[in-house]
């Protein structure tokens, strides 16, 4: 039972109805709110259309509906989630004024959000494209910021259908769980989540710089198709140079997730130590990624098959890392 409007909401409504804050109803179309709006009934102790969506508000009926959110009895429908989500994707930040969510409902809406911000600076690498992916970004680590343990709905949300926006959106995942876990115990600093976050979302960037054709082959690559791909990390390097992103985490993610420990790798063939931890992780998220979604050359692999073939593979891959990824999926730790 909740208190709102100087009565007791029934838990039944609870179920079926989001209370809005004022800063998510300052986010709607100030004359023509994009979803239905209710308020509570005292004497019949149930919730009562005010505003039907898509409805123009005349001058009073917008104070009449600002009043009630003060009040805190104005409501949304749970049947409108679809809607309500779309909205909240486009500005994601609004997931954080909202108490309401469910915690299924804020990893989905930030799931899609991100996933549309990677496609959008994926077609436009520019400043204006990238700045709300930032903030956006921000936001997912302000989630896990808020509560470390949130990572796991993240990890029950890795895509198996390929994309490059649900590649990115897989490496940032995995990637982050692995640092949580690397640090676990320790102390990891907010700039370091922050940084850290972006520099495996943006990792692989330069793949779009590639033609669709080569990404979408399925049979084995020409010399000259070849070396495009070899490139894509220096190209997702020079990307971030441009928008003075050079940092460390962006610079060891964007250059390092294609080094193995073994020299194997491109396109600098480092080796060993001179594989940061970042780039380490960056290896094992890129490569998981890319072993659990379906593409033109390739199967789908079990997510838990997938792991323990990287942990297998301790000549290419840190097998402390990998350890901890197997682990976690044998025992059902993120699931």
């Amino acid at each position: 039972m909740t208190k709102s409007a100087g009565s007791t909401i029934p838990a039944k409504i609870d179920e079926e109805y989001y209370q809005i804050s004022e800063e998510i109803l300052s986010s709607f179309p100030k004359f023509r709110p994009p979803v239905d709006l209710f308020r509570f009934n005292e004497e019949a102790l149930t919730l009562v259309p005010i505003i039907r969506k898509g409805q123009r508000l005349t001058n009073e009926q917008v104070e009449e509906v600002h009043a009630l959110c003060l009040a805190e009895n104005l409501f949304v429908a749970r049947s409108d989630h679809p809607i309500y989500s779309e909205h909240m994707v486009k500005q994601l930040d609004l997931v954080l004024q909202d108490s309401n969510l469910k915690e299924s409902e804020l990893a989905d809406i930030c799931m899609r959000a991100l996933i549309m911000r990677y496609e959008a600076f994926a077609e436009q690498p520019v400043r204006p494209v990238f700045d709300p992916l930032y903030k956006d970004i921000m936001v997912f680590t302000e989630i896990l910021w808020l509560d470390k343990h949130r990572i796991k709905l993240f990890m029950r949300r890795l895509s198996h259908d390929y994309s490059l926006g649900n590649h990115a959106f897989n490496s940032l995942i995995v990637g982050t769980w692995l640092l949580l876990r690397v640090m676990e115990g320790g102390e990891l600093r907010r700039r370091d989540l922050d940084r850290a976050a972006l520099a495996f979302f943006l990792q692989d960037i330069g793949m779009a710089k590639i033609p669709a054709f080569i990404l979408n082959k399925p049979g084995s690559l020409k010399a000259e198709e070849l070396e495009k791909v070899v490139l894509h990390p220096t190209v997702s390097y020079k990307i971030m140079q441009k928008l003075d992103l050079a940092f460390d985490e962006l610079a060891q993610a964007s250059l390092e997730h294609h080094e193995r420990l073994d020299g194997t790798g491109y396109p600098q063939k480092s080796k060993g130590q001179q594989i940061s931890r970042i780039g380490r992780i960056a290896a094992i998220a890129d490569s998981f990624a890319a072993m659990i979604t379906k593409r033109p050359y390739a199967e789908a692999k079990d997510p838990t098959q997938a792991a323990q073939e990287l942990a297998a593979d301790q000549k290419r891959y840190d097998g402390q890392l990998t350890g901890y990824l197997a682990a976690a999926l044998l025992t059902g730790a993120v699931s």
